[in-house]
């Protein structure tokens, strides 16, 4: 699609140039996320395309610049190229800037809602500010929603206050359009001073700041990837930055023209980092963990692997079907309308999506639930019935589990309780422990197969290599059929691999497919297993520290190496 062939959607235009911040998506603002829900058209840095895509609309017209590195003698410094994505992609072999400021103003024209994403804040954004000058000049509306500037936010998220009680000053330099007269003065000053400059580039600035006056053992930081599960940061001072970075082994490297922010200063906190740096402290700082479920299911505990700094990556190794004899589901849900059941159990999200499928087959919506409690066995599936427009009568207070609903059930009561027998639609390999719980507490159990779970399809080549070659950090197994499955659709996990599981009967299937336990939940929870696995991160962080050992990921040890026996309880 070419710019020409957007259609015009509101009879007057506007422009929102948005500050993308420095990496992280969890700090763009609330004001940034309503603007892109409501965009016709989002132009965005390739950098920080994947921050912000997430929260546009489906059918939003996506442009992104791009460099084009068959033009690029040096990485990052080329003629960037427009690329349009819109079911398919092509690409304008034309200069960016020019071309994006062109297609936001006539996307604006046509009464296109326009999304214009930088990285860091607009406001210090060069090319960001052409733009607006120009929508000025020709008469385009538009307003600006800042975001937090990457020489801020970055060394925030390195542990580097920029300011201590003194009230010290604060220069910010841009190294790669630095003139002589601006190191000059920066290098009189006894302020902090937030550098932004390239990994390759770093000890020519420290050289300009010691040329100006800066002493050569004024402290130093330098952060690349800021804010993101890749951060690094090392610290030095202006003299030995060079050695740091080179025993360091990231110089000369390909990320050389990478951008980085160095701190400089000695009221910069740079001395304190080891107190400060809250973010790359965390217990699975960038550990890449496999978390054998779909998006969907694993919605929940993959935001909470984020909190302890880990990059989830979801993998199914299910799949879920119709059962064979669909005439048991058929009968029980025309039981629900005719008043045959006091109670409906769900016991996963699947469930609740079979017999909304049935309900929808049928014209039935939630009303075919008035008058009928409603269970759910845990939070994730509270929430697919709130979304089908149900409110769960009965969700575990303690363990989201067959137990932990068991616990709160109450015994039927033939005084209370008119009828005494509850539905429960579930996959066709799930235990027996609730229904012979509820047969126990007095109900009458209607044991339906809602659903048949079969081993998924085999996931990327990229990803089953990563599995296989110790490309993943841990990987968290919540059953026993996970382990199964997993095995079966990409092979048995990498040596280095930590392997969490939830409980002993998952451990004993992971044993016997050759896997050492390293971490075992105290409860047969996914968040406790998470939990775990945070514990057993911190621990081998706080042991690599007391010996006085780099801290590295499980997977950064080399292919075979072996690794001591240590198991969470």
């Amino acid at each position: 699609m070419s710019p020409t062939t957007l259609s015009a959607g509101l009879e007057h235009g506007h422009v929102t140039f948005l500050g993308a911040g420095p990496g992280d998506p969890g700090l763009l603002t609330l004001r940034a996320v309503e603007a892109l829900a409501n965009a016709d058209v989002l132009v965005a840095e390739h950098e920080v395309l994947d921050v912000v895509r997430t929260h546009a609309r489906e059918g939003v017209a996506v442009v992104h610049t791009d460099p084009d590195p068959s033009s690029d003698p040096v990485p990052g410094t080329g003629t960037p190229q427009l690329t349009v994505v819109d079911g398919t992609s092509a690409t304008v072999a034309a200069p960016a800037v020019r071309d994006a400021a062109h297609l936001v103003m006539e996307a604006a024209r046509g009464g296109r809602r326009v999304v214009r994403a930088v990285s860091g804040d607009p406001g210090l954004d060069t090319d960001a500010a052409a733009e607006m000058l120009a929508c000025a000049a020709a008469g385009v509306p538009f307003e600006v929603v800042p975001g937090v500037a990457t020489a801020v936010g970055v060394p925030a998220y390195a542990g580097v206050p920029l300011r201590d009680a003194e009230g010290a000053d604060v220069r910010f330099v841009d190294a790669r359009t630095a003139s002589d007269r601006c190191w000059t003065e920066v290098g009189a000053s006894d302020g902090t001073v937030v550098v932004s400059t390239t990994l390759d580039s770093v000890a020519a600035a420290a050289g300009e700041l010691v040329s100006a006056g800066r002493k050569p053992d004024t402290p130093m930081t330098v952060t690349i990837a800021g804010t993101t599960t890749r951060q690094r940061t090392w610290t030095a001072t202006l003299g030995t930055v060079a050695q740091t970075l080179k025993q360091a082994k990231v110089l000369p490297s390909p990320d050389g023209h990478r951008p980085v922010i160095a701190v400089v200063g000695e009221r910069s906190a740079a001395a304190r980092r080891e107190q400060l740096s809250w973010f790359e402290s965390k217990p699975l700082f960038g550990w890449k963990v496999l978390v054998p479920r779909t998006k969907e299911q694993a919605a929940s505990l993959s935001d909470q692997l984020r909190s302890y700094g880990a990059v989830p990556h979801e993998v199914p190794t299910i799949a879920v079907e119709p059962p064979r004899t669909p005439q048991q589901m058929e009968r029980a849900v025309k039981g629900l309308v005719t008043g045959r059941y006091e109670w409906i159990a769900f016991t996963s999200v699947n469930a609740v999506k079979a017999v909304r499928e049935k309900f929808e087959e049928y014209g039935l919506d939630a009303r075919a639930f008035a008058g009928i409690k409603v269970a759910a066995v845990g939070e994730q599936t509270a929430k697919a019935l709130i979304a089908f427009g149900v409110k769960p009568d009965l969700v575990p207070s303690g363990e989201q589990s067959a137990a932990g609903l068991l616990e709160d059930w109450p015994p039927y009561d033939p005084v209370f309780d008119p009828i005494d027998r509850v539905f429960l639609p579930r996959a066709d390999i799930a235990t027996e422990t609730l229904v012979a719980g509820l047969i126990e507490l007095g109900w009458e159990v209607d044991d339906v197969t809602a659903y048949r779970t079969v081993r998924a399809s085999p996931p990327p080549a990229e990803t089953r290599e990563a599995i296989k070659g110790g490309g993943f950090d841990a990987v968290l197994f919540t059953s026993s059929s996970t382990v199964r499955n997993l095995v079966g659709i990409a092979g048995k996990p990498h040596n280095v691999t930590v392997i969490a599981c939830i409980g002993p009967a998952t451990a004993k299937t992971a044993e016997e497919h050759g896997l050492r336990v390293d971490v075992m939940s105290p409860e047969p929870s996914v968040h406790k297993l998470a939990e775990a696995l945070a514990d057993f991160g911190a621990r081998r962080r706080a042991a690599a520290l007391e010996a006085g050992e780099p801290v590295t990921r499980p997977s950064e040890r080399r292919a075979g190496a072996r690794r001591r026996r240590s198991t969470s309880t």
